[in-house]
């Protein structure tokens, strides 16, 4: 099977200046992170993409429009489901002296989980002192698949990717160690930052050479390659379509290199205040968030 052709390179998804709606366009200019751009205020253009972002034969237009508010790349009517590897670095595995695992550790997240760049990344009440569920940051590269996949090989796996795109799983460690599913301790609302360029698989042939960083208030704490991915994604998108179709907007999050934060000496968790930066290369740019404790409801405004 061919592989999937777009028309757009880089794709943006926001709300215009001029139209006070929402569009998907790619940036005007090529080399402009948009996420910076987006944090420091500073203008963002882009030429209209008629038609969705999972059709592949969406038109880039003449028609440029200002961004307003930078979105995540994909709505969450668009993503079909959202799964999730761990344990998927050689680097972050031997820095958590945990074996390399012998087949994909898998779990699932929320949609509600999904938050876009400068949003608010929050943490729940059940995740706050002095219940310490120790939240922690995780630099992540995206699959985005463009038509429905099952039972594919490794050698064709790559020709039902339509892009990629980046994340911060964002992890409460204490759930996480205490039981064998991470669904809960990874899936609480509006902790997963996607985006900001959705980038298409046309530019980024091969999806092992893609550096990702991480910076928390001002300091680097991730900076690694996709070349140490366990399982890449070839191996990633032909496992999890055995038997199951991969329907187009279904999106993967393959891992996270080494530099977690509760490896460290002392432990590095997420607080109130933080600021966060995650950057991934080829195009894809810098998703910028800012950390909160959510807080307590008055019983009066019950």
């Amino acid at each position: 099977m061919a592989p999937i052709r777009t028309q757009w390179s880089r794709l943006i998804r926001f709300v215009a200046v001029e139209t006070k709606r929402v569009h998907i366009g790619q940036p005007v200019d090529p080399n402009l992170d948009v996420g910076v751009a987006a944090a420091n205020r500073q203008p963002i253009e882009a030429y209209e993409i008629i038609g969705s972002a999972l059709d592949p034969s969406a038109q880039v237009t003449k028609e440029v429009l200002t961004v307003d508010t930078l979105l995540a790349p994909l709505s969450n009517d668009e993503i079909k489901i959202v799964r999730c590897l761990g344990l998927n670095y050689s680097d972050h595995a031997a820095e958590a002296k945990l074996a390399k695992p012998a087949f994909p550790i898998l779990f699932y997240k929320p949609l509600a989980s999904l938050i876009g760049p400068l949003a608010t990344v929050t943490i729940p009440k059940v995740a706050q002192p002095p219940k310490e569920h120790l939240p922690d940051y995780e630099v992540e590269l995206v699959i985005v698949i463009g038509k429905a996949a099952k039972n594919v090989s490794e050698a064709d796996a790559l020709d039902y990717v339509l892009g990629y795109t980046g994340a911060n799983d964002v992890s409460f460690r204490k759930h996480q160690m205490a039981v064998s599913q991470w669904g809960f301790s990874k899936g609480f609302d509006n902790t997963n930052p996607l985006g900001p360029c959705l980038v298409s698989n046309n530019v980024i042939p091969d999806p092992q050479s893609v550096r990702l960083k991480l910076t928390l208030n001002g300091n680097v704490v991730q900076d690694g390659t996709t070349a140490e991915q366990i399982f890449n994604v070839r191996q990633t998108v032909s496992f999890l379509s055995q038997g199951t179709t991969l329907e187009p907007g279904s999106i993967i999050l393959t891992g996270t290199p080494k530099g977690v934060g509760f490896v460290k000496n002392p432990p590095l968790y997420l607080k109130h205040g933080d600021k966060m930066a995650v950057w991934l290369g080829n195009g894809i740019g810098t998703l910028v968030n800012d950390v909160k404790e959510e807080q307590s409801v008055p019983l009066s405004r019950l």
